[in-house]
């Protein structure tokens, strides 16, 4: 790999070197390098592009690491990968996509991410997006993932959209079941003329089940973001979704939250808030010796940790 596409590994999956445990690195299309574990096994799909990662039951500790870069212009693709979690295993799992698009033609990574979360078992999923290069052509990405949490399984996804792409659909749907958990962390930041879309749906099925999604976003310069979420209590369950947004310039932030109680014992909350940043904010950083710029990017910064 070139220095480009390991600076892109960097960002995305905060690899630097080859990791240890089990990874499967997608480059430009194809198979750059994987390693499996005794307990972790990776396997290319037969009847679509994509791969299967299987984790035993009782798997503790392990990291897995599957990112995907493109540093090609005009290469798109669509991926499906699979995540197969055994009972009472406890792992974390990094994916995250990079594009580095100096030319003219269109890059763009679609993928579909499939997980099966095991009885009582406990799996942590980071996603990093990222874009760069100086060329006209776009930086697409469109993620879409489906999650089904069996009865005492938890599942918390981190997912972040750092900055670079220019148009991206976000589709996430989850079903859980009895004493089943999902905790979603969304952080987002749009700028120039890039387009942001990003839709929850949850069922929370299970008695006992519960599901917590929260989204912080910036929107900068002429930039739009779309937030929609839904949760859907079907049974005794608690559910939380919420909106933070800053919007920024000339940017559009619409949020939509929604919740329909199914049960009379279903608890639902959901919250929605988007403004500027507050000058008083500004004006006591500023009186620190930051310029006006340097004060908004530290508001910011913190705002998406």
């Amino acid at each position: 790999m070139n220095n480009t596409e390991l600076e892109l590994l960097k960002i995305i999956a905060d690899m630097d070197g080859t990791p240890d445990g089990a990874f499967n690195i997608r480059a430009n299309g194809g198979l750059a390098e994987r390693h499996v574990t005794e307990n972790v096994d990776i396997r290319t799909k037969t009847d679509k592009s994509g791969i299967d990662i299987i984790i035993k039951a009782g798997t503790k500790g392990e990291k897995i690491h599957i990112p995907v870069i493109i540093s090609e212009t005009g290469l798109s693709e669509l991926v499906y990968n699979d995540f197969y979690i055994g009972d009472d295993a406890d792992v974390e799992i990094v994916a995250g996509c990079g594009i580095h698009n100096c030319g003219s033609e269109e890059s763009r990574h679609d993928g579909i991410h499939s997980f099966f979360v095991g009885k009582n078992a406990k799996v942590k999923y980071v996603e990093k997006h990222f874009g760069s290069g100086d060329g006209e052509g776009g930086k697409n990405m469109n993620p879409t993932t489906v999650i089904n949490i069996a009865e005492g399984g938890y599942m918390e996804m981190d997912t972040t959209q750092i900055e670079g792409i220019d148009n991206t659909k976000r589709i996430t749907t989850a079903k859980i079941a009895d004493n089943g958990t999902l905790v979603v962390h969304e952080k987002l930041m749009t700028h120039g003329s890039q387009r942001a879309e990003t839709d929850f749906t949850v069922d929370l099925n299970g008695e006992n089940s519960g599901a917590h999604v929260v989204s912080r976003s910036v929107a900068k310069e002429n930039s739009y973001q779309l937030f929609l979420s839904k949760i859907n209590g079907n049974n005794i369950c608690n559910g939380h979704t919420e909106c933070d947004a800053i919007i920024m310039d000339n940017a559009t932030v619409s949020a939509i939250p929604q919740i329909s109680a199914n049960h009379i014992d279903a608890s639902l909350i959901h919250e929605a808030a988007i403004g500027k940043i507050a000058g008083e904010q500004l004006i006591k950083l500023m009186t620190l010796g930051l310029s006006e710029k340097e004060a908004e990017e530290q508001i910011v910064n913190g705002f998406l940790k």
